[in-house]
């Protein structure tokens, strides 16, 4: 694990880069290769937590787009990330394996990064019989059309194969578990750095706005609600930090659950803040807002997580010891 000096110098690196391709208006293709030329992939697998929480939180705070979350799963998959290789993840609001194999030929159907536009080949966790398999699809036998809502500018892709050749290869039993884990995660900490980002145009915006002749960030409802969307940041990061002391599906589901209710959170409060101005597309708070409403359906959202671990509660009347304090 890296210490405290370099995780300092890198999260820089990563934020100067990022804001660079950014600002190339690129799209994901300049922030996927400035990520690259600063060893993502390296750093992918030599510190996976460091390389997830900083890439991942700059991400969501600067608004920027990039493929890195096939990298991420294909690593948690036990496979080696490639920049042709995009992974199909499950359907909007779900987390089950997203296919199925019969007679040699796959079947399924999901979303997919910007990467599968321009990917060679399509990773799909399949299930085989009593078996879970990792097949290879030629992306050119899948069906992938862009995704038009709340926010086209994220990229993603919809995508469903129907009996397309495959070759399958044998995973282990907790590998999908292993991947939606640490996918949950990754996309936590895209949804933290973007209520970060939303807390500081409030902020900025409170201290910039005049009325009765003082700041309105002088006015105490406008403190309060302030101090709550920062109270829920701050808690969303430390339940992200035992997330990653103890990795694990449940702490995970966790801070995947808790990241989407303090974006709604933070949105509520900072649209209060930000009145009329924040409901503007001249502003740049919509950005945000629409980004964290479609991440927090990736792999489950918090609403459908809580009633899943709830079951679970009831099925085995015990609790777990999440996090050994």
């Amino acid at each position: 694990m890296i210490d405290a000096s370099e995780r300092a110098l890198l999260q820089e690196t990563v934020r100067k880069a990022i804001a660079g391709a950014d600002a190339t208006a690129g799209g994901n293709a300049a922030v996927d290769a400035v990520l690259a030329q600063i060893g993502w992939l390296d750093l992918l697998e030599s510190e996976p937590r460091d390389a997830v929480d900083i890439v991942f939180s700059e991400l969501g705070l600067a608004h920027a787009t990039a493929t890195v979350l096939d990298d991420v799963l294909a690593s948690a998959l036990g496979l080696t990330p490639d920049a042709g290789l995009a992974v199909l993840l499950p359907p909007f609001a779900t987390w089950d394996i997203p296919g199925r194999i019969e007679a040699g030929r796959a079947h399924a159907r999901g979303l997919a990064t910007a990467r599968a536009a321009t990917a060679r080949e399509l990773l799909v966790v399949c299930r085989r019989g009593e078996e879970i398999c990792a097949a290879a699809v030629s992306i050119a036998a899948a069906d992938v059309s862009a995704v038009h809502g709340v926010d086209s500018e994220a990229g993603f892709r919809a995508v469903r194969v129907q009996g397309a050749a495959a070759i399958a290869q044998r995973i282990e039993p907790g590998a999908w578990a292993s991947a939606i884990a640490l996918g949950r995660r990754a996309i936590a900490y895209q949804i933290a750095g973007a209520s970060r980002a939303m807390l500081d145009l409030a902020r900025t915006h409170a201290l910039e706005r005049v009325q009765f002749g003082r700041p309105i960030a002088r006015f105490q409802a406008v403190r309060h609600r302030l101090a709550e969307v920062l109270v829920a940041v701050e808690a969303l990061e430390a339940t992200l930090g035992a997330a990653a002391d103890e990795p694990n599906p449940e702490t995970a589901a966790l801070a995947k659950a808790t990241a989407g209710r303090t974006a709604r959170t933070v949105a509520a409060h900072c649209q209060q803040v930000l009145a009329g101005i924040g409901f503007t597309t001249e502003h740049p708070f919509h950005r945000f807002l629409k980004r964290t409403m479609l991440l927090e359906g990736l792999f489950g959202s918090a609403d459908e997580i809580a009633v899943e671990l709830g079951r679970r509660l009831l099925a085995t009347r015990a609790v777990p010891n999440l996090i050994e304090l």
